[in-house]
Protein backbone atom coordinates (compact mmCIF):
# COMPACT_ATOMS: atom_id res chain seq x y z
CA UNK A 1 0.00 0.00 0.00
CA UNK A 2 1.29 3.41 -0.91
CA UNK A 3 2.17 5.68 2.01
CA UNK A 4 0.14 8.82 2.50
CA UNK A 5 2.38 11.80 1.80
CA UNK A 6 2.21 15.21 3.41
CA UNK A 7 0.84 16.64 0.15
CA UNK A 8 -1.91 14.02 0.03
CA UNK A 9 -2.78 14.58 3.68
CA UNK A 10 -2.88 18.34 3.16
CA UNK A 11 -5.19 17.88 0.17
CA UNK A 12 -7.57 15.70 2.19
CA UNK A 13 -7.61 18.17 5.08
CA UNK A 14 -8.19 21.10 2.69
CA UNK A 15 -11.10 19.40 0.92
CA UNK A 16 -12.65 18.31 4.23
CA UNK A 17 -12.31 21.84 5.60
CA UNK A 18 -13.83 23.31 2.45
CA UNK A 19 -16.80 20.94 2.62
CA UNK A 20 -17.41 21.68 6.30
CA UNK A 21 -17.03 25.43 5.82
CA UNK A 22 -19.57 25.59 2.99
CA UNK A 23 -22.11 23.14 4.42
CA UNK A 24 -25.60 24.53 4.95
CA UNK A 25 -28.89 23.11 6.11
CA UNK A 26 -30.91 21.70 3.25
CA UNK A 27 -34.59 22.04 3.94
CA UNK A 28 -35.87 22.59 0.44
CA UNK A 29 -38.98 21.04 -1.06
CA UNK A 30 -40.34 20.60 -4.53
CA UNK A 31 -43.29 22.83 -5.45
CA UNK A 32 -45.83 20.00 -5.28
CA UNK A 33 -44.66 18.81 -1.86
CA UNK A 34 -44.72 22.34 -0.49
CA UNK A 35 -48.25 22.94 -1.82
CA UNK A 36 -49.45 19.67 -0.30
CA UNK A 37 -47.98 20.44 3.10
CA UNK A 38 -49.33 23.98 3.12
CA UNK A 39 -52.84 22.92 2.13
CA UNK A 40 -53.02 19.98 4.57
CA UNK A 41 -51.20 21.19 7.65
CA UNK A 42 -51.17 24.97 7.40
CA UNK A 43 -48.04 27.07 7.50
CA UNK A 44 -46.10 24.98 10.00
CA UNK A 45 -46.46 27.28 13.01
CA UNK A 46 -47.88 24.73 15.46
CA UNK A 47 -45.85 21.86 16.91
CA UNK A 48 -47.83 19.11 15.16
CA UNK A 49 -47.53 20.95 11.84
CA UNK A 50 -43.77 21.25 12.24
CA UNK A 51 -43.43 17.50 12.80
CA UNK A 52 -45.26 16.71 9.55
CA UNK A 53 -43.18 19.17 7.55
CA UNK A 54 -39.97 17.92 9.14
CA UNK A 55 -40.89 14.34 8.28
CA UNK A 56 -41.58 15.30 4.69
CA UNK A 57 -38.25 17.12 4.43
CA UNK A 58 -36.43 14.09 5.84
CA UNK A 59 -38.12 11.84 3.29
CA UNK A 60 -37.08 14.14 0.45
CA UNK A 61 -33.47 14.12 1.67
CA UNK A 62 -33.44 10.31 1.80
CA UNK A 63 -34.81 10.11 -1.73
CA UNK A 64 -32.16 12.58 -2.88
CA UNK A 65 -29.30 10.66 -1.22
CA UNK A 66 -29.97 7.22 -2.72
CA UNK A 67 -28.77 7.99 -6.30
CA UNK A 68 -25.56 9.53 -4.95
CA UNK A 69 -24.89 6.48 -2.78
CA UNK A 70 -25.50 4.11 -5.69
CA UNK A 71 -23.31 6.07 -8.11
CA UNK A 72 -20.60 6.39 -5.48
CA UNK A 73 -20.63 2.64 -4.83
CA UNK A 74 -20.43 1.79 -8.53
CA UNK A 75 -17.61 4.33 -8.97
CA UNK A 76 -15.67 2.89 -6.03
CA UNK A 77 -16.04 -0.68 -7.29
CA UNK A 78 -14.99 0.42 -10.78
CA UNK A 79 -11.94 2.18 -9.33
CA UNK A 80 -10.94 -0.88 -7.30
CA UNK A 81 -11.37 -3.13 -10.35
CA UNK A 82 -9.21 -0.89 -12.55
CA UNK A 83 -6.59 -0.58 -9.82
CA UNK A 84 -6.46 -4.37 -9.46
CA UNK A 85 -6.07 -4.82 -13.25
CA UNK A 86 -3.21 -2.27 -13.41
CA UNK A 87 -1.33 -4.01 -10.57
CA UNK A 88 -1.46 -7.35 -12.36
CA UNK A 89 -4.18 -8.92 -10.24
CA UNK A 90 -2.47 -8.44 -6.87
CA UNK A 91 -4.21 -6.66 -4.02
Amino acid sequence: MKKLTIKGLATIVFVLGLVLATATNSYSQCAMCRATVESNVGTGKAESDTAVGSGLNTGILYLMAIPYILIGTVGFLWYKSNKKNKNGGTN
